[in-house]
């Protein structure tokens, strides 16, 4: 003989988490936004490096724009679905933890920027209108700018986050 079935669910187990949910308000807050534009941005600077031919210090240009954009898109889906705990050491200081991130990325895109920057001037000899071979100036241009933009992004939610972290939130 069977025993009858509980009449109350079982209660959850200590450890357990709780279940993803989408925060919507993140998306249309002024820090979600930003996130979005430099994710953008970001990959438009270095989809522009790697469809050209570059060599030398563009290396290290790309390298920042690919190493900041995996860090911001995984920043934006973690604060997206409200996991930002899940960290360990950073959950409680989430904020200090994207400023900190946003003033990192604009530094080392102050280098990128600057690295494209120089590159598109020791390629300006090709900008002439009868020029008929290949040439990286154009793509370095557009990169250039992209890094710029970039930066300013990231210089922006930098500075929005240290004024919320200065309110207390």
């Amino acid at each position: 003989m069977r025993p009858p079935p509980p009449r109350q669910p079982p209660p959850p187990a200590a450890g357990a988490r709780s279940s993803v949910s989408l925060q919507r308000s993140f998306l249309r807050s002024p820090l979600g936004v930003l996130r979005l534009l430099q994710l953008l941005a970001g990959a438009a600077f270095w989809i522009t490096i790697a469809s050209s031919k570059y060599q030398g210090p563009v290396h290290f240009a790309l390298f920042v724009s690919v190493f900041f954009w995996l860090l911001t898109a995984g920043l934006y889906f973690t604060t997206l679905l409200g996991k930002h705990e899940l960290v360990p050491l950073l959950g409680p200081r989430w904020l200090l933890t994207n400023m900190v991130h946003d003033l990192l990325a604009a530094g080392l895109y102050v280098a990128a920027s600057g690295i494209m920057i120089d590159q598109t001037q020791q390629h300006n000899y090709c900008n002439l209108k009868d020029y008929q071979l290949p040439c990286a100036y154009h793509s370095f241009l557009a990169a250039s700018v992209c890094g710029c933009f970039c930066l300013s992004l990231y210089l922006l939610s930098a500075l929005y986050c240290s004024c919320r972290c200065c309110r207390g939130h």
